[in-house]
């Protein structure tokens, strides 16, 4: 191999054989640890310097924008400046980009906005405000998971199947949902993808010219594609069929969010000439590590193959296991061990991940490490970019782009104070949705006294400052870049002050505020005209992409509390995953649907296979007054590569009461079967079985909200509610 380039030579054989495959279809199975990323770079640079391929024409797609960074830095070191002329980014960031360019296809503005997470939650409660519908009732996150699962199948609203009560009132918020960002201009995440598919199907002659453009296309994280992307995919790839999509199915993780690994088997159908290649030596974990994980995903039967992963690094210590009493038991096992591992083997911060399954999970955690005086950060807490200040600013940026921007316009139509209070609102709503137009339109005409409403000359005044200065913010936009044009926002409008108002309130979150307004001026800083054909847009679809995990740093110096689907494509030294218990990991969610239950089990795989050095396991004999059950998932890792931690002799004070079971007779139970229950958290239900367990009762309950539990009476709190077929006394 002398003949390639010295950048290729590191690479072990099934590396070279990916990264100087020929053209045509080519899936890469790439088990956890084995340098994909690498390869994915490594064919690139391939294509640019033996195969003299255009960057002009390379596609690069991956699914987190640190994904991207990540490449992008790797490309650059390589070849400097030609590397910007790559296209490489997350599907959403690419679609943003091909739909502002081709707006006037699909009848677009080409400033639209794109809604976030929260800003789409936002426009569904608008939706149901204006249907008279109760939001305690029809929950805005159910709202838009449905409408999301539409918009993934093609279905319109109007469209929309109706087969319960339920779906009606879906198909009701999904139109109203669907005015709502028409008069704003605005896209949310899957229009993102569906308008580019759609721009695609419907204009051949856009088609053609990137098809024509794209001649090599190449995928990260195949697995977790949607049909929506997949489509794409394939839409682009249909004319030169140079399609380079490296995965995992065993790392597929998100088919709650409409992924599906099946993308993976179907390559081979839809590409019969496709080349496959596995990559399975792992360059991360140990092979102890290795070992567990694999003897776990065996028990999955939907696979496209068996792939046996081989550590480049020797055995390693065995997996530890800790039995705990109760999840704060377990929380200070955790938080004890951290320090151990920091004060005596010299581990670093950084390098240690606490995972669990569900965010409730990280309250003990968190109150542990507070309670040891241990630093750490939680990935899933307030995101940089869903912090208020930052939403502030953000929405008077986002109204400059585009003043049709209704969210953005209520958010910081009285912030700073401008004595524009919820009646004015009101009535300039209701003028927008009479004219069936935009908030900012209403404002416009209601300032110039051509409709009809009654507001004070105060109002009138503050409403004309307001749309006065977006305009000429809007007038210097393409002249000034992003940073200086924040600057311009927060002092015209006395930002400044205002958080200083909010200091005397509370002055250490105060100040943290003001840090993050600074932060933000640092990331606007490269947004100018000139390094960007539209940098106030591209600024804000980053912004509007961006995801926990990318803004997560390596030179912040504590332990990482994360959930497993969080942790997907990083690495620590040291990886503590809890609460693996029966109805918690695996979720109860997925106990009863095979198909759901293998996910729970890519899940935990993927959890095992973040660790390098040390993985550590832990689950709680009772939690949330629950008795719990060990996950199956511990039973099928073969028990020579565990150890135990369980300090049997502090175990056994805390259960002496269940280990030791006294003669009681049944009739002395006072949960018997058929009386009807409160607990304080699951509400009302009727106990199915009791039984004595030590000098505590266990009862079967079954709630009228949560279904079943499992409950010891002692720590339950459990109220005997009177019997409503006796009369009282």
């Amino acid at each position: 191999m002398s003949h390639l380039p010295p950048f290729l030579r590191d690479l072990n054989p099934s590396q070279q054989a990916a990264v100087t495959a020929p053209d045509g279809p080519i899936l890469v199975l790439a088990g956890p640890g084995s340098g994909k990323t690498r390869v994915l770079t490594y064919r690139i640079a391939y294509l640019l310097t033996v195969r003299r391929v255009s960057p002009f024409h390379i596609l690069a797609v991956t699914f987190t924008n640190k994904a991207a960074e990540e490449m992008r830095s790797r490309l650059e070191a390589l070849f400097g400046e030609r590397a910007a002329e790559l296209t490489l980014g997350t599907f959403h960031a690419i679609c943003a980009r091909f739909l502002r360019r081709e707006a006037a296809f699909l009848g677009l503005n080409p400033q639209f906005v794109i809604y976030d997470e929260e800003d789409q939650l936002e426009a569904i409660r608008q939706a149901l405000r204006d249907l008279n519908l109760d939001e305690k009732r029809y929950r805005p996150g159910a709202l838009r998971a449905a409408i999301s699962r539409a918009k993934n199948e093609f279905i319109r609203p109007e469209d929309y199947p109706i087969r319960t009560y339920f779906d009606e009132i879906v198909a009701r918020v999904y139109s109203r949902y669907e005015e709502r960002l028409r008069v704003a201009d605005a896209l949310d995440f899957d229009d993102l993808l569906l308008r580019a598919v759609e721009l695609f199907e419907n204009h051949p002659e856009v088609s053609a010219r990137y098809q024509e453009r794209y001649r090599h296309i190449l995928v990260d994280e195949f697995q977790d594609t949607n049909t929506v992307q997949y489509l794409l995919l394939r839409q682009l790839a249909s004319r030169h069929r140079n399609l380079f999509c490296v995965g995992d199915e065993d790392q597929s993780i998100y088919g709650w969010r409409g992924a599906d690994f099946r993308n993976v088997i179907r390559f081979r159908e839809h590409f019969p000439d496709a080349r496959i290649i596995i990559l399975e030596e792992n360059y991360r974990s140990t092979q102890t590590i290795l070992e567990a994980a694999q003897s776990v995903i065996r028990f999955n039967t939907e696979r496209y193959n068996e792939k046996r992963l081989v550590a480049a690094r020797g055995p390693g210590s065995p997996i530890m296991v800790y039995e705990a009493f109760d999840e704060e038991d377990e929380a200070t096992f955790v938080v004890r061990r951290v320090q151990e591992l920091m004060e005596t083997r010299g581990v670093r911060p950084q390098e240690i991940a606490v995972m669990y399954r569900t965010n409730a999970q990280s309250r003990a955690l968190e109150e542990a490490f507070v309670r040891a005086g241990l630093p750490y950060r939680l990935v899933g807490g307030v995101r940089f970019y869903q912090r208020r200040e930052i939403k502030d600013l953000l929405s008077y940026l986002r109204l400059v782009l585009n003043p049709h921007d209704d969210l953005s316009l209520v958010r910081v139509l009285n912030v700073p104070p401008r004595g524009i209070g919820p009646a004015t609102l009101s009535k300039l709503t209701a003028l927008a949705q009479r004219q069936k137009a935009s908030l900012f339109t209403a404002i416009e005409q209601a300032t110039g006294g051509a409709a009809g409403i009654s507001l004070s000359q105060k109002i009138r005044h503050a409403l004309a400052d307001f749309v006065g200065r977006v305009r000429a913010w809007q007038a210097v936009r393409d002249e000034v870049g992003v940073a200086e044009l924040l600057r311009r926002i927060i002092d015209e409008i006395g930002y400044a002050e205002y958080l200083e108002s909010l200091e005397e309130q509370d002055r250490e979150i105060g100040g943290r505020r003001w840090d993050n307004v600074l932060e933000l001026l640092r990331v606007a800083a490269p947004y100018r005209p000139g390094a960007f054909e539209d940098p106030l847009a591209a600024f804000l679809g980053e912004a509007a992409l961006i995801s926990d995990v990318d803004t997560l740093r390596d030179d912040v110096e504590a332990p990482i509390l994360l959930t497993l689907h969080a942790a997907k494509g990083l690495e620590f030294a040291v990886v503590f995953i809890t609460g693996l218990e029966e109805g918690l990991l695996p979720h109860s969610r997925s106990m009863d649907e095979p198909a759901a239950l293998e996910e729970e089990r890519r899940l935990f795989y993927v959890g095992m296979t973040r660790a390098k050095d040390l993985l550590v396991l832990t689950y709680a004999f009772r939690r949330y007054d629950e008795i719990r059950t060990p996950s199956r998932f511990l039973r099928e890792i073969p028990k020579e590569l565990l150890t135990g931690a369980t300090p049997r002799s502090r175990r056994e004070r805390k259960t002496a009461a269940f280990q030791e079971t006294p003669v009681v007779p049944p009739s002395s139970l006072r949960f018997r079967p058929g009386t009807r229950v409160h607990h304080p958290r699951f509400g009302e239900g009727l106990v199915l079985e009791s039984r004595w367990v030590g000098s505590d009762e266990e009862v079967v309950v079954m709630f009228e909200e949560v279904g079943l539990k499992r409950l010891l009476a002692g720590f339950a709190s459990l109220k005997i509610l009177p019997d409503p077929a006796r009369p009282s006394s």
